[in-house]
């Protein structure tokens, strides 16, 4: 009985390989809400009374009549729905052995991120 040579460069190669990508995705993401949160942070301590106007005003910022506020809060929701997606999916991927539950918790997964940005988006474009 001959088994197979396993090892070397003959090696049989499995797996998703999303690694560096991922890696790279996740500081990225990271980057961006720490930045937005260090901004949300100055402009709350710069505000002259935390009240429910001034908390608007600060979304509500606009350059040339673009929602500049809307649009890096909105950026910074989905770097949060990705980075989240990243790590559950990793999780997913090492712990959940069984392929129909794994399947069915990336599903839930993918389903209540995209739910959580677009009622996000809703917030951010009611107010």
């Amino acid at each position: 009985m001959m088994s197979a040579k396993n090892f070397g460069s003959k090696r049989l190669v499995v797996g998703a390989h999303y690694g560096l990508t991922d890696w790279i995705a996740q500081r990225v993401t990271a980057i961006i809400m720490a930045v937005y949160t260090l901004v949300l942070l100055v402009a709350v301590l710069i505000m002259p009374e935390f009240t429910y106007s001034n908390w608007v005003r600060v979304f509500n910022f606009t350059v040339l009549s673009f929602p500049l506020g809307k649009m890096l809060a909105f950026l910074t929701f989905v770097s949060l729905a990705y980075h989240a997606w990243v790590g559950v999916r990793d999780i997913w991927m090492d712990y959940v052995r069984h392929l129909g539950l794994r399947l069915f918790l990336t599903v839930l997964t993918v389903l209540w991120l995209v739910a959580s940005v677009i009622y996000a988006a809703q917030i951010l474009w009611s107010i």
